[in-house]
């Protein structure tokens, strides 16, 4: 095969990609319309709505807060000795919350329920997909956007903040308590720093994230298990490519609410944002 051969099929293979991609892109859009429009026209079908907030919040509790236990911790572990060795031990405080409140926190959070539930929604509504249950929904009337993707959709939106507050309260805990705890940084000063420097905007831009996170989260997740194939393999495929997709998702949003945050906090505050005390 000579140099040009080889350069015609990698363009065709690279095309092929593309394609997919963008095919795949476009489909997610629709899909994610439909969603938002039967939102919209209607609430959520009765006793579906509950069921998803015990999935999606009740039982990620855990290992997000474990997440954001040992994420402090760690921060801790890493910067004390990069500051005691500056005199700057005391200013740890506002380092560690600011990273866990405005970035960390959000992101490994959505990061842990985008493998824990995404990839269930993905499963489970593939294998409804595989064994013809959607299609019974369809003949029984109802619509399978509205009894499947709508709640789930719902408990992402609003629940994925709230376990980002727990995720940055134990992570802000662990923080503290190896700094004080362990490294014998002086508590009264590190609460002090750590209170003058985060802002009420920072949490705010968190929790604005999380949000933007649980929505990709449910809407790529439930597209990948109605996009399922058929068979064992299918399925797996479905919840691997749904947790894939998110996480590429939550690091392409946050790129970019980042600079749009950015951008917000700059027109709205030239000259420092507004403190919590």
């Amino acid at each position: 095969m000579n140099i040009y051969s080889r350069t015609r099929s990698l363009v065709e293979t690279l095309g092929d990609v593309v394609a997919r991609a963008a095919e795949n892109l476009g489909d997610l859009t629709i899909f994610s319309g439909q969603v938002l429009s039967w939102l919209l026209l209607r609430r959520p079908a009765k006793g579906t709505l509950l069921q998803s907030f015990y999935t999606v919040g009740v039982l990620s509790m855990p290992v997000v807060a474990v997440t954001g236990l040992f994420i402090g911790m760690v921060l801790g572990v890493q910067g004390y000795h990069q500051f005691h060795s500056l005199g700057l031990a005391t200013r740890l405080g506002s380092i560690i919350n600011i990273s866990i409140v405005s970035e960390l926190g959000p992101v490994l959070a959505a990061t842990m329920i985008a493998g824990r539930v995404g990839s269930a929604m993905a499963a489970e509504i593939g294998t409804m997909a595989v064994t013809d249950q959607i299609d019974a929904l369809t003949c029984l009337g109802v619509n399978p956007l509205h009894y499947l993707a709508v709640p789930r959709f719902v408990a992402c939106v609003l629940l994925i903040p709230m376990l980002t507050i727990l995720a940055d309260l134990t992570g802000i805990c662990g923080g503290a308590m190896i700094c004080i705890n362990t490294y014998g940084v002086d508590a009264h000063h590190y609460w002090t720093r750590a209170r003058n420097y985060v802002g009420l905007w920072d949490i705010s831009e968190g929790l604005i994230k999380s949000a933007f996170f649980g929505a990709a989260i449910a809407l790529i997740s439930c597209h990948r298990g109605f996009r399922c194939r058929a068979g064992a393999e299918g399925v797996g495929r479905a919840a691997t490519e749904a947790f894939v997709a998110s996480f590429i998702a939550i690091l392409i949003l946050d790129f970019f609410l980042a600079l749009l945050l950015g951008y917000i906090e700059q027109r709205l505050w030239p000259n420092g944002v507004v403190k919590l005390l």
